[in-house]
């Protein structure tokens, strides 16, 4: 029989004795000494002209980023390598486990800056504001109205959003919402974190407690070769720059005007690793439509002297320039706040302030990156207003109230076409049976009565008032039924697309997706529209601010390049990944990888080797 005793019987460690932990760690310590004393983790290479019989195996965790101290979620990644590399040693096969900590782009900048800003508005050490000081100052500049924060053009809000005056960290507060307290939580003493307002010393203190960490864990690293990035280390840098120069001779680097992401904060694009929050967005592209108004009446009227070079034009943002055929109203948030803003060669431009900013950015206002507001609106001051619109079979229509424009999407401005669009259909039938409605804005029968369903695309199974039959078929019966409208669009518009037939103007009788590019090309060789970009969801830069998208004259890799794609592909086709989503997901990345920008203006890292005023952004530089 065995003398192990029963459960019952096994000794137990007493309340609050930590002895069996402490005997772990104490074998866990005497274990790693031996790994260390018997370096067990160097990997040597093999003489030159000798072979490797017994294998070797290369394993990378990618480099953690050095802005804080390592946490579980670096563990658990590591964790997958650690056990392969293990594996692969117990094989007998010569393991490499190198380790490198990225320091490159924007996040160690941005920290230090901010601690930077906090210690010269607050002092040394901090005396921050308290929750309830900084609402009363947010209430008390509310109170003040829009005009206390500076001129027109400061960039009104959306009113239909609430918007506080605190930041996304702070509005989510408890301790470490600031940088100081950030680090206080990572343990370092008060009178040592202002040094961390010069970003190198940031290379200097985490890096050696990441491998303090690394270490303790147990991961089979040959530390002979650890390294951070950046030009702080020399040989990286020079690593960098060679790979960079080999990628020019190529031509596998350009440099050209691309739209991208862009921090107006930092003043240069805006790449994932440099982002707080929106990763992976990318710029959304609309037409924006030039509606022009026939007669600057009520509050416009004060447009009249400057409107006479170029004239005044409601700015309407879509995504089926093809629909313009079919238009019979425009769209206006009643309560959105809107300005008329300067454009090129006279124009005026009226749509909302974070339109007119990205716009700006975009080589289509005189001066980059400042929108010029010579009016305030509201979405009411433009109801009734007579319209031409392009391609538009009526000589004027008018701007009428919808009531779920969003203002933080688009212009704010939009086009009805109520034969293809559920949402305008509904919005448009609810205006001609609900007199009160038309009451409440002021909309006279006459903007909305005479107009009706204009037939412009023929899809199968709907006919050429797709809008009208559907939303009959789900009895929507308001703009209130959002799910319906929201099912109905989904039935709609890429059947619209890929099946439907043009029934009017000069591309009648050819498919939309056929006809789409071409009208939209004559709008804008006419001058009747404009292209216009912006993030298709809100991306915060690590600086804080919201980016926009600019067209940016700078370095790309262009790795949709066919060659280059076409190689790549057969390569990932060679490998063996863990499962075939995997796979399927480097699929996915190569097809819409094209131009990637490689370049930026601020932040750490390699210079460019042939253009030094550029740095190597943070996922170039560590990408071969």
């Amino acid at each position: 029989m065995s003398s192990t005793p029963a459960p019952s019987e096994a000794p137990e460690a007493k309340e609050g004795s930590f002895s069996r932990r402490d005997l772990l760690l104490r074998i866990q310590a005497a274990a790693q000494q031996k790994w260390e004393e018997d370096k067990v983790f160097y990997a040597e290479p093999a003489a030159e002209g000798q072979a490797c019989p017994e294998g070797k195996f290369f394993g990378n965790f990618p480099y953690p980023y050095m802005n804080g101290l390592l946490h579980l979620g670096h563990a658990f990644s590591l964790s997958k390598l650690e056990f392969a590399s293990a594996y692969h040693r117990l094989c007998g096969r010569r393991v490499l486990f190198g380790q490198g900590f990225h320091c490159t782009g924007m996040p160690i900048k941005a920290c230090a800056d901010k601690l930077d800003r906090e210690l010269a508005t607050y002092g040394c050490p901090p005396k921050f504001p308290s929750d309830e000081e900084e609402e009363q100052t947010a209430a008390a500049a509310a109170a003040a109205g829009p005009q206390a924060a500076g001129d027109a053009g400061a960039g009104p809000a959306d009113p239909t959003k609430f918007s506080g005056k605190k930041s996304k960290a702070m509005s989510k507060k408890g301790a470490g919402a600031t940088q100081w307290e950030i680090l206080m939580k990572s343990g370092l003493p008060p009178e040592d974190i202002p040094r961390f307002r010069d970003p190198a010393h940031w290379l200097q203190y985490f890096p050696p407690l990441a491998e303090r960490d690394m270490r303790a864990m147990g991961c089979g690293v040959d530390w002979r070769r650890s390294f951070i990035t950046t030009d702080m280390n020399p040989y990286y840098d020079s690593f960098v720059r060679w790979q960079f120069w080999t990628l020019k001779r190529q031509g596998k680097v350009v440099k050209d005007k691309r739209y991208a992401v862009f921090s107006p904060l930092d003043g240069q694009p805006c790449a994932d690793h440099d982002r707080a929050s929106g990763e992976g967005v990318g710029p959304q592209e609309y037409t924006l439509v030039k509606m022009r108004v026939l007669e600057l009446k009520g509050k416009l009227a004060a447009l009249a002297d400057a409107a006479a070079a170029g004239g005044v034009f409601l700015m309407a943002a879509t995504l089926r320039p093809e629909t313009m055929y079919g238009q019979t109203n425009c769209w206006a948030l009643p309560d959105g706040r809107y300005g008329a803003y300067k454009g090129l060669d006279g124009e005026m431009y009226v749509m909302t302030y974070r339109s007119a900013l990205n716009l700006s950015y975009q080589e289509r206002t005189p001066k980059r990156g400042e929108p010029e507001c010579l009016l305030e609106l509201t979405g009411q001051d433009l109801m009734g207003l007579p319209l031409s619109a392009p391609s538009c079979p009526h000589e004027r229509i008018y701007v009428l109230p919808l009531l779920t424009i969003l203002t933080n999407k688009g212009t704010g401005i939009v086009t009805s076409v109520p034969s293809d669009s559920p949402d305008d259909y509904t919005a448009l039938m609810d205006l001609k049976k609900k007199p009160k409605l038309r009451e409440k804005y002021g909309i006279a029968d006459e903007w909305v009565m005479p107009f009706e369903v204009l037939p412009i695309i023929d899809i199968p199974g709907f006919g050429d008032c797709a809008a009208q039959v559907v939303c009959e078929q789900l009895k929507v019966q308001s703009q209130n039924d959002t799910a319906k409208l929201a099912e109905a669009k989904q039935m709609v518009y890429l059947k619209g697309f890929t099946d439907g037939v043009m029934k009017v103007g000069p591309h009648a009788g050819r498919k939309v997706s056929e006809a789409k590019p071409i009208i939209k090309e004559a709008m804008l060789a006419d001058g009747l529209a404009l292209l216009y970009s912006e993030p298709e969801k809100v991306v915060m830069s690590r600086s804080g601010d919201e980016c926009v998208v600019a067209l940016t004259d700078q370095w790309y890799l262009v790795y949709g390049e066919e060659a280059w794609h076409a190689a790549t592909a057969a390569a990932l086709e060679a490998m063996e990944c863990y499962s075939e989503e995997t796979k399927n997901g480097f699929r996915h990345c190569l097809g819409w990888l094209q131009q990637w920008a490689c370049s930026r203006s601020f932040g750490l890292g390699t210079r460019l080797p042939w253009d030094e005023q550029y740095l190597i952004e943070s996922l170039s530089d560590s990408t071969i």
